[in-house]
């Protein structure tokens, strides 16, 4: 049981990285293998759109074409029973590197097609658990909705999947260093002691959850959800409505 944690903070020590962190104890503590994945260690770039994933030669393939510093992490996270991305949210979206990566993590599996039942398949043959971890400097939600998309299409490639929100976090160690009088630098410390922990705790759950989907999916207990598509969309989709 082998659970991949992938980290897209441009810090290594800091929020996102200390969740993800958590996330792998947890697993560990359930009994898997765990590795930590630091993106913004690589010089890498989002889809080429080159589509030799999805031509006739080399459809097969579930990695993406393009080798760079990136390309053994997706070979990792393919073979993966279950993977963790973290991100912190700029302007209420994940970070950049974390969109280069996930475009090239899913393209490769994903499908143009569709069968006779209406059905559009992907590339993977067997369920890999997921979940994301968001943090956030500022209180309160974002628009839920610019973040759903994320969780429902990593469900569609993968089977399954969750996330996690840990907003209003402390954002600097000393505060003093920076003009930053928007944020009450007291206020920062205290959630720094007294919330990060729970937040801490609920990502080791987190963890230890998908370790046990893996092992429903591993079981045959945990079935991806079929993306079937209504003869009015896929007529759209061909141009011929």
């Amino acid at each position: 049981m082998k659970v991949i944690a992938v980290n897209g903070s441009p810090r290594r020590n800091w929020n996102t990285a200390k969740l993800c962190r958590a996330a792998l104890e947890g697993a560990a503590a359930a009994g898997a293998e765990t590795e930590l994945i630091h993106l913004e260690a690589m010089k890498f770039k989002g889809c080429m759109s080159c589509y030799r994933c999805h031509s006739v030669r080399e459809y097969d393939t579930q990695v993406c074409y393009w080798q760079d510093e990136l390309t053994e992490t997706l070979k990792k996270c393919v073979a993966a029973d279950a993977i963790i991305i973290g991100s912190p949210l700029y302007y209420g979206f994940a970070t950049g590197d974390v969109r280069a990566f996930m475009e090239r993590l899913m393209f490769p599996i994903d499908t143009y097609e569709i069968n006779e039942e209406g059905v559009r398949p992907v590339k993977l043959d067997r369920v890999i658990p997921t979940a994301m971890i968001y943090t956030m400097n500022a209180g309160g939600l974002p628009e839920k909705n610019q973040l759903s998309m994320n969780e429902n299409e990593l469900r569609r490639m993968f089977g399954y999947s969750e996330s996690h929100y840990a907003f209003d976090t402390c954002q600097f160690a000393d505060y003093s260093k920076y003009r930053a009088n928007l944020f009450g630098a007291e206020h920062k410390a205290r959630r720094l002691e007294e919330q990060f922990p729970i937040e801490q705790e609920r990502c080791r759950e987190l963890g230890a959850r998908l370790v046990q989907k893996a092992r429903d999916a591993q079981a045959g207990l945990l079935k991806r959800e079929e993306t079937r598509l209504s003869p009015e969309i896929v007529e759209m989709l061909r141009g011929q409505k």
